[in-house]
């Protein structure tokens, strides 16, 4: 039995040889259907195309003139195209110095800005404007724009000098609307929180916000950890598609010591704007923690060597070092008890608050309230100066409860936050959900840089 199916698999085989050698195509594409049987229906419905060989073609001849090399010479000869530049004003800045680093060669119109008084007195001088020139190919003037933030508005103010089609030049100053985006940005802290920022290339005026917006949970003075790090989404106010400044930061987010703060900035219709952290808790104390926009403290409240009477005593206060003219603000509402000159304070401000708590503003260059004045939390009251019994320019600050002194830092953190009316909680709920989606795209773009 065995040796029967041997000999009928090799005559089987031996007639299927010769088949294939009589008919070679047949049997290739009785193979390949047998293959491709399970894609029938896909290679049936490509094989019934007409064959690319098939098709008809169609030569298509069109002659293009080409102008000579000499008459395209000349076309570039006669043709004008302008260059444009920008930069920054100097403190040192002339004019011939800012138009040098514009790449303007045009005495003429060199001579012009010398002695228009508009120029004179929206460039020279004004450190940080930026100015952008347009000149023809030969490097001659044809206009010059500068365009600055006057104040803290929605405008920014636009200064243009150019060549009119008489030959003549002329100047103006324009208002314009400014513009806002939204940027992200984040940073790690390895030494302070500016030199972070500066690293991030972040404006210090978000920085100060930063550390305003969390300065009631995180000492920024004592508290900082290597390793810290921030996301944060703020405005930027662009003025003719350039950014002049940044505005408000819209959300933030700081990591310190491992623990995570959050806020975002809410503004209920009729209503002032503030802080509050993602779930919808106030940043918004009672009184602010520092009377200056984020400084340095040299002096806290405890013991010390005092400077001039060189003895050991309490420091009842907070010094804070700041340049003389940086403006001192109320850290909470109240009223003007005093505002004039006493002894070691020099020039000094005392306003009272509710619940007899009091505060004290010395060592003022100027004061700019007087007594009986009602004021709003984070209004100005003055600038710092060194009057009275100070070695130095910088604020001192008490705050007093019944008339005995108190650490201002732990006052400002004990006090009460602002809460939010419950009608305001649906725009706020979306808005945070929106502000937490920035805040992780923030921090993607930290990590991103980081790595």
């Amino acid at each position: 039995m065995k040796y029967g199916f041997t000999a009928a698999g090799e005559l089987l085989w031996s007639r299927l040889a010769q088949q294939i050698e009589r008919h070679p195509k047949r049997v290739t594409a009785l193979v390949t259907a047998l293959l491709l049987g399970g894609g029938g229906g896909a290679f049936a419905v490509a094989s019934i195309a007409p064959d690319a060989a098939d098709l008809p073609v169609r030569q298509i001849t069109e002659s293009i003139a080409t102008p000579s090399l000499q008459a395209q010479v000349e076309a570039l000869d006669v043709h004008q195209f302008n260059l444009f530049r920008s930069d920054t004003v100097r403190p040192t800045d002339s004019i011939d110095t800012l138009m040098q680093r514009l790449g303007l060669s045009d005495p003429t119109a060199a001579a012009f800005l010398r002695n228009d008084p508009l120029v004179r007195i929206s460039l020279l001088g004004r450190t940080g404007r930026q100015v952008s020139a347009e000149a023809t190919d030969d490097h001659r003037l044809v206009r010059l724009t500068a365009r600055w933030t006057p104040d803290e508005s929605n405008t920014f103010q636009r200064l243009v000098f150019e060549k009119t089609p008489q030959g003549r030049y002329t100047s103006r100053i324009e208002t314009g609307q400014l513009s806002a985006s939204s940027k992200l940005a984040g940073g790690t802290i390895r030494s302070s929180l500016f030199a972070a920022t500066d690293e991030a290339n972040i404006p210090d005026t978000v920085a100060t916000q930063l550390a305003e917006i969390f300065s009631g949970d995180i000492d920024f003075h004592r508290s900082l950890r290597k390793d810290d790090h921030f996301s944060v989404v703020y405005e930027t106010l662009e003025a003719d598609g350039e950014p002049l400044r940044a505005g408000r930061v819209l959300s933030a987010e700081f990591v310190n010591a491992g623990k995570t703060y959050q806020a975002m900035w809410f503004q209920e219709p009729g209503q002032k704007g503030s802080y509050y952290t993602l779930d919808g808790n106030s940043l918004r104390r009672a009184f602010l923690t520092s009377p200056v926009e984020f400084s340095r403290v040299t002096s806290g409240f405890k013991m010390r060597f005092h400077p001039i009477l060189q003895t050991w005593r309490a420091h009842l206060g907070t010094d804070y070092a700041a340049p003389v003219g940086t403006a001192v603000r109320a850290v909470g509402d109240g009223v003007v008890d005093f505002a004039g000159v006493q002894n070691g304070y020099g020039n000094v401000v005392i306003v009272k608050h509710r619940n007899n708590q009091t505060t004290v503003y010395a060592h003022l260059s100027r004061i700019g309230v007087v007594r009986g004045q009602n004021i709003s939390q984070g209004q100005n009251l003055g600038a710092v100066g060194a009057t009275g019994w100070a070695t130095g320019p910088h604020l001192h600050f008490e705050f007093r409860v019944n008339g005995v002194h108190q650490d201002p830092m732990t006052i400002a953190r004990q006090s009460e936050s602002v809460p939010e009316s419950t009608a305001a909680r649906p725009a706020f709920n979306r808005l945070a959900s929106a502000m937490r989606i920035q805040l992780s795209a923030a921090a993607s773009v930290q990590q991103a840089s980081a790595d």
